[in-house]
């Protein structure tokens, strides 16, 4: 079939984009919000600079290593487009029929952008300036890209059947076990740093209210047009997070009596990116115990952080890397059969395994 232009698609693919976008500022809001009062410009400085770096990077060959033809299942062909040559108004059959090429560029250059955002919260405080621009340079070029392909680009991944329907894999497990790598790296702060209250708890919910509104143009988008598969997307995401929100209030109440407003918060986030590689695929009473389930699991995490010592400032393993693993291993548990060749089973969960561990 000839790939044509849908102007109902590309409309919605823009759309999406733009709020995949406003989800850098929104994290920008909620980290600055946690930290300590000090901390605020710095972290928040630091989610925009990603806005800035991997705008370029993704322009200057990050985009072809991760979609350019695969060599040898590992990585994209650097040369293909670089520079964004041959990245145009025509669209691509491979990667979206629908839509101009320019415009999947764009889109997928907005996970690129906000997936190291991500990893900022855990050491806050420990890794400002210069190193922190390195970090952001070479995470992009030797983490976020090579996955990405390994799955979304025609990698090895991909070919054996893992799927990640809108970045579980790709952005939230990368970047959350990378957060885990990197506090361990740092080591703690100091401890009268670590005992600090969150700076501005409003701040946290604009955040979390705004990264939510984002989060239906991250996963609806992955549908990559106004369809079916982007309309699962878009209720799954919210019945996610909100099951998430109470799973977490039901179980810091039980553990402290008195659940707290930044906790619920956080959960929600934790259900938002549980849903993330599932979004499409499963039906809508799935996304509820999906959300429940990455809220539990995360919210009791926090046990492998302190029997390794790590001072993981802001929880992102916790939220990110614990939520991405555990809805990326929920669609070979509650895929809906035939929906991009896939369908619940030991196999599928097999896969999605693997997947999760390389």
């Amino acid at each position: 079939m000839q790939p044509t232009i849908d102007s109902g698609d590309t409309a919605f693919l823009m759309m999406c984009t733009a709020m995949v976008l406003l989800m850098t500022p929104a994290l920008a809001f909620f980290y600055g919000g946690l930290v300590r009062r000090r901390d605020i410009l710095s972290i928040m400085m630091q989610t925009y600079i990603c806005l800035g770096l991997v705008a370029v990077i993704w322009v200057l060959g990050g985009f072809s290593l991760v979609f350019g033809p695969d060599i040898g299942g590992v990585i994209g062909n650097p040369i293909t487009y670089f520079g964004m040559h041959g990245v145009g108004g025509a669209p691509n059959a491979k990667f979206a029929a629908t839509v101009p090429f320019i415009m999947f560029f764009a889109y997928q250059m907005m996970f690129a952008i906000i997936t190291p955002g991500l990893i900022t919260g855990a050491f806050t405080s420990r890794f400002k300036g210069a190193p922190y621009m390195w970090f952001v340079v070479l995470w992009t070029l030797f983490i976020y890209v090579p996955v990405a392909h390994w799955i979304w680009g025609g990698g090895f991944l991909g070919k054996l059947g893992v799927v990640d329907f809108a970045g579980g894999i790709v952005i939230h497990v990368t970047a959350g076990l990378s957060a885990l790598t990197t506090a361990k790296f740092l080591g703690a702060r100091r401890k009268e740093n670590r005992e600090v209250p969150a700076a501005n708890i409003p701040l946290v919910a604009v955040g979390a209210g705004l990264l939510w509104f984002g989060w239906f143009g991250f996963n609806a988008g992955g549908a990559y047009g106004a369809n079916e598969l982007a309309a699962y997307a878009f209720l799954n995401t919210t019945l996610s997070g909100s099951a998430a929100l109470l799973a977490w209030l039901f179980w810091q109440w039980r553990e402290t009596g008195r659940p707290s407003f930044s906790g619920i918060l956080v959960g929600s986030v934790a259900g938002l990116a549980t849903i993330t590689p599932a979004a499409g695929y499963v039906e809508p009473w799935a996304a509820l115990i999906i959300g429940a389930t990455g809220a539990t699991a995360c919210y009791f995490a926090r046990g492998i952080q302190r029997r390794l010592k790590i001072d993981d400032a802001l929880e992102v393993f916790r939220a990110h890397g614990v939520g991405g693993i555990t809805g990326a291993l929920m669609i070979g548990i509650f895929a809906r059969k035939g929906v991009d060749g896939i369908s619940a089973g030991v196999d599928e969960f097999l896969i999605q395994l693997l997947g999760v561990v390389v």
